[in-house]
């Protein structure tokens, strides 16, 4: 990190907080503990490891602390705290990421925004929900449900991830191809610089032609930029019934004219995609194989179906599919029981393969360029990994798909990354051919670093810095992520 001595004016004292102290410049964890109390300042090794890593593991966590704060006030004085001390700050959520983004490993003290969990209030003219960034994701979908609404930004990890990490990596998942990104959902946010100022951003406006929109500066900025303490998330109308259609696909050119037939036909929420071995992994821990016969791959389509012609549409759309060899086998669910027990196979791999340490690479291209780019990456992985197992799988509705390569148990952490790393170099080849993206949903972090000047240009991260260097003058809030 780029240690330097902020202003005067920045780092006189903590904050307007009634507990502020001055500064001790001796002994900053001691300032840290009058301000938060003992309770909320860990720096236990076994809470040090917990916070101080996300779902990636090529990266040793070791922060200095780990802070709890419960108030934006709290937060803007820690900002201003580890200006006075030159000291980097780790945003942290539910750390479910997959690129690095939150690990804490120079030192850094986290910032966990767990205790700042609360439902702040409902404007149903506004349809828009204000909330905490540390409240978990599937606990703002159950608030919206109760005021007879839907938010539709919906993964895996649900019952982990926090807001405030999903709008710092613009979360995707398994809607977008009818819903899209976080960022359509994001109707206003409250950041707190690396100056510890506080930013009040667009107020629910659904037009606000004033200038540049900071909001969307904010999202997907992984906390380089500011910390979310606070957001209002817009709410729809709920979707009528839903089913689960999942289909067993022969060959690899047959999955985006499967998509291709669902799509003209039916009223798709998500189309998503996975493998033999994907699903192998999952069924490993328990469930029951659909079919009788195993595929190459499997496509799950969710679609709506508020009327029996919805029905009937998506089983005229398998015969096609049947028809032209596209597809061998199929299942559609008949109730929500069922409709999650299709969902497990496809939402169960990311935990299946944890165990064995995958190294992920989780990538985009326009949806035209799927079968063409599947068909290369195939062939690279192919000739490059033959003595690796690969898990494909992933929402190849919307032009993303996930790559994990498993480690095996003879081989050392430090050699498998670099093999997979000098991979992933070439996989940035095949990416540059098709107009792709090394990261669709997860951010750089550390992970994609190395690799981001092959999806921006020089110019593109050179504006980067200065747009960094503008909003955390001190360079104290997450540094070393997305570049250095």
């Amino acid at each position: 990190m780029h240690r330097r001595r902020a202003p005067r004016s920045v780092c006189r004292t903590l904050g307007t907080s009634s507990k502020t102290p001055r500064l001790t410049m001796s002994d900053p964890i001691a300032a840290l503990r009058e301000l938060l109390s003992e309770s909320r300042v860990l720096e236990q090794a076994d809470d040090l490891e917990h916070y101080g890593r996300d779902w990636t593991r090529q990266f040793p966590p070791a922060p200095r602390a780990v802070v709890l704060p419960e108030t934006v006030e709290e937060v803007q004085a820690l900002v201003r705290w580890a200006c006075a001390h030159s000291i980097a700050l780790v945003p942290s959520g539910g750390r479910t990421g997959l690129s690095g983004g939150a690990v804490a490993m120079h030192g850094e003290v986290v910032l966990c925004m767990e205790r700042m969990h609360r439902i702040l209030d409902f404007d149903p003219v506004d349809r828009v929900l204000h909330v905490e960034a540390g409240v978990v994701t599937e606990a703002l979908q159950q608030a919206a449900r109760e005021h007879g609404l839907y938010y539709p930004v919906d993964f895996g990890s649900r019952g982990s991830s926090q807001i405030g990490g999903n709008i710092a990596t613009n979360a995707g998942g398994i809607k977008v191809l009818r819903y899209g990104m976080t960022r359509d959902w994001v109707a206003s946010l409250k950041v707190v610089t690396g100056n510890g100022d506080l930013l009040e951003l667009n107020r629910d406006l659904v037009k606000n032609a004033t200038g540049y929109d900071l909001r969307h500066l904010m999202i997907g900025s992984e906390g380089t930029l500011g910390v979310v303490v606070e957001a209002g998330i817009r709410l729809t109308e709920p979707p009528p019934e839903l089913r689960v259609m999942l289909l067993a696909v022969p060959d690899m050119d047959a999955l985006m004219r499967v998509f291709g037939v669902l799509r003209a036909r039916l009223a798709l929420t998500a189309f998503e995609f996975f493998t033999e071995q994907a699903m192998g992994h999952v069924l490993a821990q328990g469930g029951q194989r659909p079919f009788e016969g195993e595929a190459p791959f499997y496509v799950l389509a969710e679609f709506e179906a508020p009327d029996e012609r919805a029905q009937e549409a998506a089983l005229a759309a398998f015969e096609t599919a049947a028809d032209e060899a596209w597809v061998v086998d199929g299942v559609i669910s008949q109730s929500q029981a069922q409709a999650r027990q299709l969902w497990h196979l496809r939402e169960g791999i990311t935990e299946s393969i944890a165990p064995h340490t995958p190294y992920k690479n989780d990538i985009s291209v326009r949806v035209s360029r799927v079968a063409p780019f599947m068909a290369d990456m195939q062939s690279l992985f192919d000739r490059e990994y033959p003595d690796f197992e690969v898990v494909w799988f992933g929402h190849i509705g919307d032009g993303n798909l996930h790559i994990g390569v498993l480690r095996p148990e003879d081989m050392a952490m430090d050699s498998f990354t670099e093999a997979c790393g000098r991979v992933t170099g070439l996989l940035c080849d095949v990416l540059e051919k098709h107009g792709g993206s090394i990261s669709a949903e997860h951010g750089v972090g550390l992970l994609k670093k190395p690799y981001l000047d092959r999806v921006r240009s020089p110019h593109e991260i050179a504006l980067m810095r200065q747009v960094k260097a503008v909003f955390d003058p001190h360079g104290i809030l997450n540094p070393g992520k997305v570049f250095d």
